[in-house]
């Protein structure tokens, strides 16, 4: 078999690699070989051993959505007495006991709520930077960013620089999915394109505005369609324009809900945390010019999360104080910060509190 490090060459010089060819040839290399290497690339990005965290808070600002994903539990729609928009007192309530607890960051992501204008996302902003000017706001996906626009009949860029000036710090890269509009048809068919999401991530690196990519796999998505989101994500980044950060964190996490939600669709390739870790493991492969790569705790666990941090991965993303997504809002014993560093060294890592 070729040299892995030879092989994967041209995934880095060639921009019209042949993606199925390269893709079946990938995935047969042995899972040993994977590992080494990126976990050399790992150490080349940071020889120190280090492994990040940060302590953040993830509020879900409304669960009303007009587009219904398949394989989310957590959204309402406008008729619905459970559906609700948080007021800013009851912002303040949730950032303040985030601040208590040592944190900096805060997330905000919402449904596609079909009445909410664009003045309302600003004051939610700029009241929050009113009372906690020195947190990060980390919010808003390019899902949210197309239905603001939309709705508000403005330009993607002109949203953004509005947005950006009301406090925004940081921009999400939820929504992804897989990047691949077979895929996309099926389990989220009134989301936005790859195109579309791609775009709206082009126009805030033009911008200056940090953003993240992700990746729900493990559903209908081939292996090879697995490949050409990453390769999307790549090339986005490898174009971005020089001393802007791009992408500053890729997190690829598994589907981790019913079968069923997805309705009669075959599962074309589940995970499992073997998957889990040679994904991790190409991925810092194939992403060698973004950063952070995160272990996902949350979906996969946290011994496998650790065994990740050998694979690839240099970052265990948040330290929860509430999360509803994923969980469903149940209730979940979240490491804090303390465990989270033991963790971290439990794995032979150095852990570090980022911004």
């Amino acid at each position: 078999m070729v040299n892995l490090e030879k092989f994967v060459r041209k995934w880095y010089e060639d921009e019209s690699l042949d993606l199925n060819s390269f893709s079946q040839a990938l995935w047969l290399y042995p899972l040993e070989e994977l590992i080494g290497l990126a976990h050399d690339i790992r150490l080349r990005l940071d020889a120190n051993g280090r492994v990040g965290y940060v302590v953040e808070r993830n509020i879900n600002y409304t669960n009303v959505c007009v587009i219904g994903c398949k394989f989310c539990t957590y959204h309402c729609s406008i008729q619905s007495k459970k559906g609700f928009v948080l007021s800013q007192q009851e912002l303040f309530s949730k950032i303040s006991e985030l601040v208590d607890r040592g944190g900096r960051q805060v997330f905000l992501q919402g449904g596609i709520h079909p009445f909410l204008p664009l003045s309302w996302y600003v004051d939610m902003l700029q009241f929050i930077k009113t009372h906690f000017p020195h947190l990060r706001i980390h919010a808003f996906s390019p899902v949210e960013i197309y239905h603001i626009a939309k709705r508000s009949q403005m330009s993607i860029e002109n949203v953004l620089k509005v947005l950006q000036e009301a406090g925004l710090d940081y921009l999400p890269g939820a929504g992804a999915e897989i990047l691949v509009e077979r895929v996309r048809k099926i389990v989220s068919p009134k989301k936005i394109s790859d195109q579309e999401w791609l775009n709206i991530m082009h126009i805030a690196h033009e911008m200056g505005l940090p953003t993240s990519a992700t990746m729900m796999y493990g559903h209908v998505e081939t292996l090879e369609e697995r490949i050409e989101h990453l390769r999307k994500i790549y090339l986005l980044q490898k174009n971005k324009p020089a001393n802007t950060p791009g992408f500053v964190a890729f997190i690829p996490w598994p589907y981790v809900g019913n079968k069923n939600s997805i309705g009669s669709h075959k599962f074309v390739s589940p995970h499992t945390a073997v998957s889990y870790l040679r994904l991790i493991a190409i991925s810092r492969i194939l992403l060698n010019n973004i950063p952070i790569l995160q272990a996902s705790w949350l979906t996969v666990g946290i011994e496998v999360a650790q065994m990740a941090l050998h694979a690839g991965a240099n970052d265990m993303g948040s330290i929860l104080i509430e999360e509803k997504v994923i969980t469903g809002g149940k209730h979940q014993p979240f490491p804090n910060e303390t465990e989270i560093q033991q963790i971290i060294r439990d794995a032979g890592f150095i852990p570090f509190r980022r911004n």
